[in-house]
């Protein structure tokens, strides 16, 4: 079977890189990676679904407790968006390997993904040769490919598969072309009760399953013996990337009061309450920002008439109050449009 392996980081606050580069954990901002990351940065979680999934006598041959996680992000800039990745290293054979686990939420299939893949292995080796000078020889890879699929994707299970060979030359050509094979975890090909791991990496997986199917109310998200063994610092991720959701919030709180254990309920009732009020505080300051932003639009159109198209969007587009404050000043003093464009 194929293998795909991705990078993640233990918390918002982890640094990523590519090509050597390190970024701050902001680029982190999808609620899905923040939440997958959080999970399986942790290599006692990456590890339990991992040797559950890759083929035996090679998990058997790999020494988990050697496990780490390793810095950097190698996922191409334009898929920041849709994908994340985490990359361990572990000793194999008396040896040292590495384990890459790519995490894709994208709502669609990738039939190029092997050759994505290739790019971000080529990217791992190529920093490691440069991070360890006189290295003589570059670790093997075995990546992971982690789906937030609704359906099962057809895709390419290697690299080979790509390729338009000439059928009467396979054979001469195969020593000419790279190729390999990567172990592909659909979430649609599981059902809840299989997925395998740690009780924070099932939780966290079906959580990521169940929002594709719009199931996130369902009876495996609310197993109770599964979120009694959870860190609490996971379940509030998950009630917050639950809560995040479009859910109905009676049907939530419903299956809150429902919960047994006291302490479990409680601090799902907590966060449900602060959830719901920093939700009333940001529409009422989504309010100010609108209200601020007409009084704004109100004053150039009394001093200059017709306020362009271009202003007004630009003008939509500020939420600082600091910055609303200025352009109010501006509106009231400058003398023309285009004198007051220049604060924008």
């Amino acid at each position: 079977m194929p293998f795909i392996l991705g990078r993640m980081t233990p918390d918002d606050s982890a640094s990523h890189s590519t090509d050597g580069e390190e970024f701050s954990g902001d680029r982190l901002h999808q609620p899905h990676d923040k939440l997958f990351t959080a999970a399986f940065g942790v290599p006692e979680n990456a590890a339990a679904l991992l040797r559950s999934e890759l083929p035996r006598e090679l998990a058997d041959a790999i020494d988990w407790h050697s496990l780490r996680l390793e810095p950097g992000s190698f996922v191409d800039a334009r898929f920041r968006q849709s994908h994340t990745d985490l990359l361990f290293s572990a000793n194999i054979g008396g040896s040292e390997a590495l384990l890459y686990i790519l995490f894709e939420h994208q709502s669609s299939r990738d039939p190029r993904l092997p050759l994505r893949l290739l790019g971000y292995m080529a990217n791992i080796w190529d920093q490691m040769d440069r991070r360890r000078s006189g290295l003589m020889k570059l670790p093997p890879i075995l990546p992971v490919v982690i789906s937030q699929n609704a359906e099962l994707w057809d895709v390419p299970e290697c690299l080979a598969e790509l390729l338009d060979l000439p059928r009467a030359l396979k054979d001469i050509l195969r020593p000419f072309i790279p190729d390999f094979h990567y172990r592909h975890l659909q979430l649609a090909a599981m059902d809840y009760e299989t997925i395998p791991g740690t009780s924070s990496g099932i939780l966290v997986l079906r959580v990521m399953k169940a929002e594709r199917l719009g199931e996130l109310l369902s009876d495996p998200m609310w197993d109770e013996s599964l979120l009694v063994a959870v860190p609490p610092e996971i379940f509030e991720m998950v009630l917050r990337y639950i809560l995040g959701r479009d859910i109905d919030k009676g049907t939530f709180e419903a299956r809150i009061e429902e919960i047994s254990n006291p302490q479990i309920r409680s601090t799902a009732m907590t966060l449900a309450q602060v959830y719901r009020q920093e939700g009333l505080e940001k529409g009422m300051e989504r309010g100010h920002q609108k209200g601020r932003q007409a009084s704004i639009l109100e004053t150039l159109e009394c001093r200059f008439g017709s306020v362009p198209t271009e202003i007004r969007d630009a003008v939509a587009r500020v939420e600082s109050d600091g910055q609303l404050r200025a352009l109010n000043r501006a509106a009231i003093q400058s003398a023309s449009l285009a004198e007051f464009a220049k604060h924008l």
